[in-house]
C-alpha cells in the first residue's frame, strides 16, 4: 500500500522550516511520506509561497503553514 505524501515547501536555512519537518517525521512515520520541496528551486513556487514558508500540503490541497498544526495533519491523513 503506498502512504500519502505529505509536501513540505521550505527554504535552506529556514528555522521554522526546519522545525517543522523535525517535529513532523516522527508524527507520521509509517502513516506518510514527505517531500520537503525548495521554494527557490521553482520561480513558480517562490512567488506563490514567498515568506509563507514552511506550508505543508498533501495531494496539492493546505493542510498547515508556518508551524506544525498536529490535528490538521491528522485529519488530512484520516480523510487519505
Amino acid at each position: 500500500m503506498k502512504l500519502p505524501l505529505l509536501q513540505v515547501y521550505s527554504r535552506p536555512g529556514c528555522h521554522l522550516c526546519e522545525q517543522l519537518v523535525e517535529r513532523l517525521q516522527p508524527m507520521i512515520r509509517g502513516r506518510a511520506e514527505i517531500e520537503v520541496l525548495n521554494i527557490d528551486a521553482k520561480a513558480s513556487w517562490s512567488e506563490k509561497y514567498a515568506t509563507r514558508i514552511p506550508v505543508v500540503e498533501m495531494d496539492g490541497h493546505f493542510v498547515c503553514q508556518y508551524h506544525l498544526d498536529e490535528d490538521a495533519i491528522n485529519a488530512a491523513l484520516s480523510a487519505a
